[in-house]
Parts: C-alpha cells; sequence; structure tokens
C-alpha cells in the first residue's frame, strides 16, 4: 500500500515540476527576446533585420510583442525611389514612438531589406516593395495587418492610425524642423514687398480684376485636381514597374506627346488619345486612390477645359475682326470638347461600369 502511495506521490510531483519548468524557460526566453529587442530600439528606432533575425524575434514563439515590418529595397541597383520615401516616412513614425510618452516594450519596429533578407521575402511569398506588415503578438498575421499602401499612402500620420487600429497604441507623428518652407514664404514675401515698394506710386495692378481672377482660377484648379488629397495621404508618384522600379518608357512617351499636342493643337493623335489606356502608370485604376502625376494630368485637362471656355466668351463678346473670332471659337470648342472627353475617360477608368460618354471618352 505504502508503495502504491509512493509512486503517486513521484508521478504527481513529476507532472507538477514537469509544466513548471517549461513555462520558466517559456518565460525566461521571453524575456530574452524582449531585452534583446529594446536594445536594438535604444540603438535604432527601426530595427534592421535580416532572415535569422526575422525568424527567431518574429516568427518563433513566445511572443509577447507586435512588430510591424516595412519590407523595402533600398539598395541603388533596384532603383525604387518610392521605397526610400517611404523608408524616411517609416522612421520618422518610429522616432516619433521612440521618443515620446507612447513608448512601450509591447510594439517594435524594424525593416527587412531585399538584399539583407531575401529568404524572408520568399518566405512570405512577397514579390513586391515596400510593403508594410503587422506581426501581432499571437497568431499569424491576418489580411488586415497588411498595410493598405495604394489606398492610404505611405505617409507616418497614416502609419500611425494604423498602428492605433492594430494595436491601440497612439502615436504623435513629430517631424523634425524643416526651414525651408519658412525661408521661402518669407523670400517670396520679401520680393513682393520690394516689388510694391518699387512700384508704391503705381499700384493700380493690385487693382486689377485680371490679376485677381487669374490668381483665384489658378487657386481653384490646383484644389480640384486633388492637390489636397495628395498633401493628406501622400500617395506615390506614379506606378513603377516592380522589378525594374521605373515608370515604362511607352507611358512616359504618350504623357510627353500630350503635352506638346495641347500646345502645337490637334492632331490625328491627340482624337485617337484615351489617357486612360496611354497613361496607364499615371492614372490609379480605383476611385479609393490617385496617383500625384495624375493630379498634374486632371490640372492641365482642367486648365484646358477652362481657356477654352475663356476663349468661347471672348470670341462672343470682343471686338477684334470675325476671321479671328472665329479661329477663337474654333479653338475653344476643340479645347473644350477634347479635354472635356478625356476628363471623362479618366473619370470612366476610375469608377467601372459608368455607361455614359462625350465623344471618344
Amino acid at each position: 500500500m505504502f508503495g502504491k502511495l509512493y509512486s503517486t506521490l513521484i508521478f504527481i510531483l513529476f507532472f507538477c515540476h514537469e509544466p513548471s519548468d517549461a513555462q520558466r524557460k517559456k518565460e525566461t526566453l521571453l524575456s530574452e527576446k524582449v531585452t534583446q529587442m529594446m536594445d536594438w530600439t535604444s540603438k535604432r528606432s527601426v530595427i534592421r533585420m535580416n532572415g535569422e533575425k526575422f525568424r527567431r524575434f518574429v516568427k518563433a514563439p513566445p511572443r509577447n510583442y507586435s512588430v510591424f515590418i516595412m519590407f523595402t529595397a533600398l539598395q541603388p541597383q533596384r532603383q525604387c525611389g518610392v521605397c526610400k520615401q517611404a523608408d524616411e516616412e517609416f522612421h520618422v513614425l518610429a522616432n516619433s514612438w521612440h521618443y515620446s510618452s507612447a513608448f512601450t516594450n509591447r510594439i517594435f519596429f524594424a525593416s527587412v531589406d531585399f538584399d539583407e533578407g531575401s529568404d524572408v521575402f520568399q518566405m512570405l511569398n512577397m514579390n513586391s516593395a515596400p510593403t508594410f506588415l503587422h506581426f501581432p503578438p499571437k497568431g499569424k498575421p491576418r489580411q488586415s495587418d497588411t498595410y493598405e499602401l495604394q489606398v492610404r499612402g505611405f505617409s507616418a500620420d497614416q502609419l500611425a492610425r494604423w498602428v492605433a487600429d492594430r494595436t491601440d497604441v497612439q502615436i504623435r507623428v513629430m517631424r523634425p524642423p524643416n526651414y525651408a518652407g519658412p525661408l521661402l514664404l518669407g523670400f517670396l514675401l520679401a520680393v513682393i514687398g520690394g516689388l510694391a515698394y518699387l512700384r508704391r506710386n503705381n499700384l493700380e495692378f493690385l487693382f486689377n480684376k485680371n490679376v485677381w481672377a487669374f490668381s483665384a482660377l489658378c487657386f481653384a484648379l490646383i484644389m480640384t485636381s486633388g492637390q489636397m488629397w495628395n498633401h493628406i495621404r501622400g500617395p506615390p508618384y506614379a506606378h513603377k514597374n516592380p522589378n525594374t522600379g521605373q515608370v515604362p518608357r511607352q507611358q512616359l512617351l504618350s504623357l510627353c506627346l500630350a503635352a506638346v499636342s495641347l500646345l502645337i493643337g490637334s492632331s490625328h493623335w491627340i482624337l485617337t488619345l484615351r489617357p486612360s489606356r496611354a497613361f496607364g502608370s499615371y492614372i490609379h485604376g480605383s476611385s479609393q486612390a490617385q496617383f500625384v502625376a495624375e493630379t498634374h494630368i486632371v490640372l492641365l485637362f482642367n486648365g484646358a477645359v477652362t481657356a477654352g471656355i475663356i476663349l468661347l466668351c471672348e470670341a462672343a463678346t470682343s471686338d477684334i475682326d470675325t476671321g479671328k473670332r472665329k479661329i477663337m471659337c474654333v479653338a475653344g470648342m476643340c479645347l473644350v470638347m477634347l479635354c472635356f472627353s478625356w476628363l471623362l475617360s479618366i473619370f470612366r477608368a476610375k469608377y467601372h461600369g459608368y455607361p455614359y460618354s462625350f465623344l471618344m471618352g
């Protein structure tokens, strides 16, 4: 009887002691990983990882912290201009977290460059950069843990909102001081003040309605083309080939031909142009996003339509001879019809299924 009781006690002690050791080892390993991550973070806000570091500190358990990783290709031979811009914004976000009250060991920021961790890219089946992923403390990343770069842009403010959505850690973005803007504004004001002083005896130009009308028109065109959206979202300038990092040459040629054709007048190429096809790398295919180059194209077309309307109004109201009025009328009609058709073509390309068209839009 005592033998059975002794065996039972040994069995209980053995199985009660075993989980305790496993738990202790797990906690020790976790503490070492957090300590190492904090040590790296104290030196650089964004931890540079290779395949070995990624597998040990991100993929392998245990882990009680989130890791936000930017997968990029920063080497010059990769020619990824967007990667450099995204890397700058990612560092702004990480530095804002590191040097603020939001700093915590619950989250970390890291980067994996393709040339230093190509095995990580293969492991995750990724073939484009930059890409932002969130690795939660437990489980695998979900679809919502992949940052929607094409929709939200890569500005530090948008990334901070994404981090807050995934972890509830609120990061206030703090950018390093940039004196270029204030200096440029001061120089502009100095130039305007100097011109006003030189012409202090003749300030009639300030009361010229054409000057104010032109200024108001430029401001309206800039705002309606989407420049404010670009300022808020920080989208890429254009779509680039993921393999070469460059805009396809035929797209660049089409853009140059469009600009030249608008300057020299109508041609056969103008009449057959569809911007949604010719400028595919400059016009985003979704209504939820846009490229910076897209706003420039829309600004150009809006300005051409406005110029055409002004020519039509001048042709109807001016006192010049009939021949010149006819030329102004024809030029105005061509600008309005062609450029409005192109604007509608862009609209249809972004809002798929729109049934209406104008000319060849």
